[in-house]
């Protein structure tokens, strides 16, 4: 589903959520394994994904969580979270901020070859930036708006020199602008460099036929010593969740992902596979076009929330007794959490939402220019599965029961991305939140500009912004996010349903899918999202 943050392109790609690929801290996982014990090398398995990706080139790739399971086992991420959500250099060895920061100084590790053999060194940083991630048509260009210039210090330094200080920062590095890729294979490559990814990670890319398999080996000169365990990994894009879990049942593919909590819970019944669960920040809801009539007015997004009985959607999505109800885009474990958030978001109250629909629809100078009386309509956009099928037929029964009149559409994903960024839609389906800083969630759904879906902006929205970029204290910070969840419980230009709890469920030969750790030996966050390290891996069949 669309998300109202996104990364790259989208936080998260229509089918496939969020975010982020990298959201949610330790605290939100929730594991059912066997136990690993000692790493084992050699053997290939199979893993069945959600959702095809476009393109592996940062730049000008819409990676969604399917599409960072197959980046991870091609690139290293600069920068990757800790069970607390922080992030800490990974294939960086440090990443360190001037006085006032505006200046992040990045080292990175030293003998670290791409996989055509060429130096991952500051040059190869700066290239990459200045010639792709940045370079006009770029994806990331919008996001990335904020770095003035990167800037090589020596062989293995490079400097990032902000337009104005951000704490927040480093952040941006665990996302695919932190994912280096030999910009010597990529000029070579031209067009094609995005079919023909060259990265850093434990495993080689070998080839891609489109919509049935991509398939990488082992990187015999990995830099972490030890890693990758497996000799080969093949990825195949299952769109039909049924499909994807009764292959994992029969043994047709090892390993899935899977974001919709009727397969999280069904998978959890299938004899022989262990699940790796994790309930973070992402969350199922709407996005409402605010650029649009009626959206443009708060009586009537207020009254399409209230309408909503959430218990209701999540028990379509399968989610009864997984998934609490959400009020907001952090998780109750997340330290930016607010209670005053979740006490002000507008539950169920039909009533309610009765009087601010008639009163809208009463107002002479309603801003959809109908007559008086006459209903409210409007298209509500999800991607063709079945599940999201049901969520978007009790939706309409919730609004058509207050007098509007609801078309549903379904729409395949990668136009329904299109769509959602063009802005030419009235109202969709959406999940929201990431575990990743504040101040990139909420700037990346709520300023001026792509991505922001809903086109909703606020004055307090940009001060509190504000006060996240330049401060590094942690209160604050949070007091800050908390008054942007206020406004967005105030404004409602989205919509929630629940948590989504997600799952890579593998066969129970596959161990260590939570176990990956930095290159220090500390602690990883596990699976966040649906999302796995595949090179730290390993099978015992």
């Amino acid at each position: 589903m669309v998300s109202a943050g996104i990364v790259g392109l989208l936080m998260a790609t229509a089918a496939c959520g969020s975010d982020d690929g990298d959201g949610g801290g330790g605290e939100g996982a929730v594991v059912d394994a066997s136990e690993a014990g000692d790493p084992v090398d050699g053997g290939e398995i199979v893993v069945g994904l959600e959702a095809e990706t476009n393109s592996w080139l940062p730049g000008t790739a819409n990676f969604g969580n399917p599409g960072y399971n197959v980046a991870y086992s091609i690139y290293d991420p600069l920068m990757k979270r800790t069970p607390e959500g922080e992030p800490e250099p990974y294939l960086a060895e440090s990443m360190e901020p001037n006085e006032d920061l505006t200046v992040w100084t990045l080292t990175l590790r030293p003998d670290v070859q791409f996989h055509d053999g060429t130096p991952l060194n500051a040059e190869a940083i700066k290239t990459i930036w200045d010639n792709y991630l940045v370079a006009p048509g770029s994806n990331l260009a919008a996001n990335l708006a904020e770095v003035q210039s990167v800037d090589v210090v020596d062989d293995l330094t490079v400097t990032y020199t902000l337009k104005a200080p951000n704490a927040a920062f480093p952040d941006l590095l665990t996302d695919p602008a932190g994912w280096p890729f030999s910009p010597t294979a990529a000029a070579a490559a031209g067009a094609d460099a995005g079919s023909e990814p060259v990265g850093t990670g434990p495993f080689k890319f070998v080839s891609w036929q489109r919509d049935s398999q991509l398939v990488v080996e082992k990187n015999e000169d990995y830099w972490q010593p030890g890693l990758p365990h497996l000799d080969k990994i093949t990825f195949r894009p299952i769109p039909d969740e049924d499909t994807r879990l009764s292959s994992l049942q029969s043994g047709d593919i090892d390993a899935m992902q899977s974001l919709r909590q009727s397969t999280v819970s069904r998978a959890r019944d299938v004899e022989g596979v262990d699940n790796y669960e994790f309930l973070g920040n992402n969350s199922g809801g709407s996005n409402f076009n605010t650029s649009r009539p009626p959206f443009d007015d708060l009586r009537v997004r207020k009254a399409l929330a209230l309408a909503l009985d959430q218990d209701a959607l999540i028990e379509v999505l399968g989610g009864t007794g997984l998934t609490p109800p959400s009020t907001q885009f952090f998780g109750p474990e997340d330290p930016f959490y607010s209670e005053k958030a979740a006490e002000a978001w507008p539950t169920n109250r039909p009533d309610e939402a009765q009087e601010l629909y008639d009163e809208y629809i009463n107002d002479p100078q309603r801003s959809d220019g109908k007559a008086v009386g006459e209903p409210v309509t409007f298209t509500y956009k999800c991607p063709p599965d079945p599940s999201l099928n049901e969520l978007s037929q009790l939706y309409q029964s919730f609004w058509n029961g207050l007098g509007m009149q609801v078309e549903l559409e379904q729409v395949e994903q990668a136009a329904y991305t299109s769509q959602a960024v063009a802005r030419d839609y009235d109202a969709g389906c959406t999940r929201h939140g990431a575990a990743r800083d504040p101040y990139y969630v909420f700037q990346r759904a709520f300023t001026t500009g792509v991505p922001n879906v809903t086109e909703f902006t606020d004055p307090r929205i940009d001060e509190a912004l504000a006060t996240m970029r330049g401060s590094t204290d942690v209160e604050e910070r949070k007091a800050a996010a908390e008054q942007i969840s206020l406004v967005i419980a105030e404004q409602v230009p989205v919509t929630f349903t629940g948590g989504t709890l997600t799952v890579v469920a593998v066969r129970d030969v596959i161990k260590n899918v939570d176990g990956w750790v930095f290159p220090d030996g500390s602690e990883g966050n596990g699976t966040p999202d649906g999302t796995a390290m595949w090179g730290h891996v390993w099978s015992t069949e």
